[in-house]
């Protein structure tokens, strides 16, 4: 019976806390970012050799002969002047990588090669000591290794067959750092928290949280996106810091109506807050259609003339009867849909429809064409 009680008691304690918490909170490690904690990217030239016969054809790309004729000549290696190389076995590339943030030598990194000049395949090939320059032009990684292609492709008499892409790949660990990036986090004793989408009432909410979980004064609003933490002074204590603000729930304010709309291939996109007004709405399809059928005129066997094939074209305007239909407001996404699809338009239709909903003050909505 006592236990029955004490159960009974935790329970009543613990339901206003359950009922406080946000409905739809989020960490804010999701919904922001630490200024200076950041990728960059690098970029190189180099080259693939061990092709087999799917390289770079050198009288179209005559880079790639001159940056075989540079590296062989670093290596000891002279070519007489005027030889012309027929090669087959090697290959330009560009060699693309991200350096992620705190990254020390010694690290490895993952890099993709791509084919720069017309070589057929990548496949089997491997990538020359490439120096990867971030861009401030210095050099912060170094790429070398074997690349495997998962496609696979064969020609044969005028035929051919190509299974996913042979011009670029990966290289798992195919680059090792040479230079960190210096990150002055915190060096003032502040942090600087970035939304990843400007805000003011997600702003206001997070520096609430942080606040409640620090106290008062530990985060300050600079504006919509910018939010300002007193960190502490010695670097081993903010990095405990730091992941626990991460973890600190935030409930995200509700974003701005929005109706996207793909231009291009007729998509349509909404939030939940899109809305509705009461509205009437008239849309017709207008269809042409031309056929072009082929008249053969023969003159008879002792005319002399010549047979004449003529082009005959029909063309048929149709115009589908729209009539004049009532789309009743809604108050939720669900009824906003079902109004939109009583009037039966397809999604190029509805793009029109939607267009001219904005116009007239129905749709309560931002409308963004992409």
């Amino acid at each position: 019976m006592r236990t029955a009680l004490t159960f009974c008691l935790k329970l009543c304690l613990l339901l206003p806390a359950l009922v406080g918490l946000p409905s739809q909170a989020e960490r804010l490690k999701d919904l922001a970012s630490i200024q200076g904690v950041r990728d960059n990217p690098l970029i190189g030239y180099g080259l693939m050799v061990g092709l087999d016969g799917s390289g770079d054809q050198t009288m179209q790309t005559p880079f790639t002969t001159q940056s075989l004729n540079n590296m062989l000549g670093q290596l000891g290696v002279t070519v007489p002047p005027g030889t012309n190389m027929q090669l087959k076995n090697v290959a330009a590339v560009m060699v693309t990588a991200v350096l992620p943030p705190f990254a020390r030598p010694g690290q490895t990194i993952d890099i993709t090669v791509s084919s720069l000049g017309n070589a057929k395949s990548l496949r089997g090939g491997t990538l020359l000591m490439t120096p990867l320059k971030g861009s401030d032009g210095q050099v912060y990684a170094l790429a070398q290794g074997n690349m495997v292609i998962g496609g696979v492709g064969a020609a044969a008499a005028g035929a051919s067959v190509k299974i996913n892409q042979l011009s670029s790949g990966r290289i798992p660990a195919g680059a090792m750092v040479e230079r960190a990036v210096e990150s002055a986090l915190a060096g003032d004793g502040t942090v600087i928290l970035e939304l990843n989408r400007s805000d003011f009432s997600t702003a206001q909410n997070a520096v609430e949280a942080i606040n409640r979980s620090f106290g008062p004064g530990t985060a300050t609003a600079l504006d919509a996106r910018v939010i300002q933490v007193s960190a502490p002074a010695r670097p081993e204590d903010r990095v405990g810091f730091l992941a626990r603000i991460e973890n600190i729930d935030v409930a995200p304010a509700q974003s701005v109506a929005k109706v996207v709309i793909n231009a291009r291939t007729g998509s349509v996109v909404m939030n939940q807050n899109v809305r509705l007004n009461d509205c009437a709405v008239a849309h017709g399809n207008l269809s042409v259609v031309i056929n072009t059928q082929p008249v053969i005129s023969q003159p008879n066997a002792l005319a002399g003339g010549k047979t004449v094939v003529a082009q005959q074209a029909q063309i048929e305007v149709n115009q589908a009867g729209g009539a004049l239909q009532v789309v009743r407001g809604g108050a939720s996404l669900a009824e906003v849909i079902k109004g939109l699809n009583a009037l039966g338009a397809n999604p190029q239709d509805l793009v029109s429809i939607l267009q001219a909903m904005k116009a007239v003050g129905a749709l309560r909505a931002e409308l963004e064409i992409i």
